[in-house]
């Protein structure tokens, strides 16, 4: 199908980059830029330095809607990612450039279905139930239209860019979420991404950022948050330390400092020594559970609880309460 300018459009590769711009791309990047996109080959094909930098501003997942605000005649189109809100950015949603081949044009005949989200940290769709991968490396956290009931232990489901349903096991999905998460919940879903590789702009089981684990921790338990740490912090209530709990959020500043990292909250009203989080950490190049160091405590800004609106989206997601404007 044609993805046009002005329209509206979903991704049809298990997971896209969004990109800064066309001329960020690198030659070690290839292998995240076709459709199917190889997500894990390009992850570990790059060198520790070159999985932080400002050439991915996030990642998109099968499925996700975007608006397109651009075609380009060289195959690149720029996009808005309306189900990553960023405030700062664009009223909108996130802002930024992605290969056209990686874009479908949106149905409507499946948006009245009933969806289910995928439950395991990596997974695949089959062309039919147990034979040959359609679509290699789907993620976590990915919503699915589901296609009928189970048969013989595999789900049936439909994907964007796919002519009939596509099959995986049904247990790797369960049905999307309608009741606000528990701080149990929160934590097992984090704790799947224990390990997973630090990416800067990363929002998946191959890597992944600070926020971008917040934001996909909420997205598999059925709430929208924003997509950058700033952002998530101003969309939660403030709590006064020592007020948090399991599934918290830590937010973390230097002095007159745009918050720069976020973590979620495993020890359950901690004093100072005792502070633990969750978080996908740049120093250790990976996802962990750790106390606070004396550095994390020194610009440690606040704790942070995130609430669901009961006001739905149109897939069943519920978008989290946005208490004022976004901090810069």
């Amino acid at each position: 199908m044609i993805v046009q300018q002005g329209t509206e459009a979903v991704v049809r590769v298990a997971v896209a980059a969004l990109w800064s711009s066309p001329d960020a791309v690198r030659p070690v990047d290839a292998p995240a830029l076709g459709s199917p996109a190889d997500v894990g080959a390009w992850v570990a094909g790059l060198a520790a330095a070159r999985q932080v930098g400002d050439a991915v501003l996030s990642q998109l997942l099968l499925g996700e809607r975007v608006l397109v605000t651009e075609v380009r005649p060289d195959g690149w189109a720029h996009v808005v990612a309306v189900d990553q809100p960023s405030a700062r950015l664009d009223a909108r949603g996130y802002p930024g450039w992605l290969p056209v081949a990686q874009l479908t044009s949106a149905a409507t005949d499946a948006d009245a279905m009933a969806r289910v989200v995928v439950d395991v940290a990596v997974t695949a769709l089959h062309t039919t139930a147990g034979g040959p991968v359609a679509v290699p490396g789907v993620v976590l956290g990915t919503r699915l239209a589901g296609a009928g009931d189970p048969v013989d232990g595999w789900q049936p489901v439909h994907a964007p860019g796919q002519p009939g349903p596509l099959w995986l096991p049904a247990a790797h999905v369960v049905a999307t979420p309608t009741a606000p998460p528990t701080a149990e919940q929160v934590l097992a879903v984090a704790t799947r991404l224990l390990d997973v590789d630090y990416l800067w702009g990363g929002l998946s089981a191959y890597g992944i950022d600070c926020s971008g684990l917040v934001h996909l921790v909420w997205r598999r338990l059925g709430v929208l948050v924003p997509r950058d740490a700033s952002d998530q912090a101003t969309a939660a209530r403030r709590l006064e330390l020592g007020a948090e709990r399991v599934g918290d959020l830590y937010s973390f500043a230097r002095p007159g400092q745009r918050i720069h990292h976020i973590g979620i909250v495993t020890a359950a009203r901690p004093r100072r020594e005792e502070r633990r989080m969750l978080h996908a950490c740049y120093r250790h190049r990976r996802v962990l559970e750790e106390r606070l160091s004396v550095e994390r405590n020194a610009t440690l800004l606040g704790a942070h609880r995130l609430e669901a609106d009961p006001v739905r989206l149109n897939d069943g997601t519920r978008s989290a309460r946005v208490a004022g404007p976004a901090r810069t």
